[in-house]
């Protein structure tokens, strides 16, 4: 994805390779979300419902939760070479995921007590129409789910005790979890599953007259969408916070790469960068100690390491 040069003019940019992909996709879906908005709410006012004004002014709210993740892709790229972000704007996406998935446990808190309110006090329901308004609602949030659907898709050295730089180039990357991506996925899929287990329990409340039955699946679907907010809320919170999951092998990689009978590393810090880039620091002591493109070529095969920092110091 990105071209490093030599160190007085190499580019830090750590961005996805599909991050203009996602950002094209994350705006239609804000566009069609808003379409939607606007159609209902125009038609809930022709026509008196206050079913469709109320899932018109959901929708919007919908669509600034979208906004978040489109406007944290431009930012990320308008931003990708200014040298005073030191590592590129690759976490942008995950700062972006973190707010997102914040504003998606606050959701799941709302339609907690809302659902807990109608259990206590429970209110009439037009079944016709709210029937009518959540499978449209489902139907836009299905589309814009397989629009936001991820498919996911240089080193520097240290020779004895001088500072030399060096980098490596990794054009294919092995892709990476795009959060600010995944975080607008799970607020569709969240739309999406509280308009299933709306339509569930409106049927069978207009069948067997059970107005209990909607707040009910209300309450199943906060505990689900808080389920999922909290998971996204762990795994960006764990890139902004340089944690490495104990499923990415990247530093038993380096070690084996590196480690030898003359060579051991004393003391190695790996973290990602950005969807699919990864930065590491290695500070080895060697009794043969070699020159930089030798360390340098020893990881070229690890495609997620982007931004190599390495310290030889003489064992003698």
């Amino acid at each position: 994805m990105s071209l490093h040069l030599d160190v007085r003019g190499h580019d830090h940019v750590f961005l996805g390779d599909a991050h203009e992909r996602n950002e094209r996709r994350t705006w239609f879906v804000i566009a069609l979300t808003a379409t939607m908005m606007v159609a209902e709410i125009v038609a809930g006012t022709i026509y008196g419902s206050m079913a469709l004004i109320a899932d018109g002014w959901h929708m919007a709210t919908h669509a600034a939760a979208m906004l978040i993740a489109a406007l944290a892709y431009l930012y990320a790229r308008k931003n990708a070479r200014n040298p005073r972000f030191t590592f590129g704007t690759g976490k942008m996406g995950d700062l972006a995921g973190f707010a997102s998935a914040i504003v998606l446990a606050l959701i799941a808190l709302m339609i907690a007590w809302e659902s807990f309110l109608r259990l206590r006090s429970p209110v009439p329901i037009d079944f016709p129409q709210a029937i009518a308004v959540a499978v449209i609602g489902l139907i836009i949030n299905l589309v814009s789910a397989w629009l936001l659907k991820d498919d996911h898709q240089h080193g520097h050295g240290h020779s004895h005790h001088e500072h030399a730089h060096d980098h490596h180039d990794h054009q294919a990357h092995s892709g990476g979890s795009d959060n600010n991506l995944r975080a607008a996925y799970v607020h569709v899929l969240a739309d999406a599953l509280t308009s299933v287990l709306a339509i569930e329990a409106l049927l069978a409340g207009s069948i067997y007259g059970w107005l209990w039955l909607d707040p009910a699946m209300g309450l199943v679907g906060a505990l689900v969408i808080a389920r999922w907010s909290w998971g996204l809320i762990r795994d960006a919170g764990g890139v902004l916070l340089d944690y490495l999951s104990p499923a990415e092998d990247l530093p038993e990689e380096i070690r084996a790469a590196m480690e030898t009978n003359t060579d051991r590393i004393t003391d190695l810090h790996v973290w990602q960068l950005g969807p699919g880039h990864h930065g590491a620091i290695v500070s080895l002591i060697s009794s043969e100690p070699k020159a930089p493109s030798h360390y340098r070529e020893k990881l070229a095969h690890i495609h997620d390491l982007s931004h190599v920092t390495i310290e030889v110091e003489s064992a003698i």
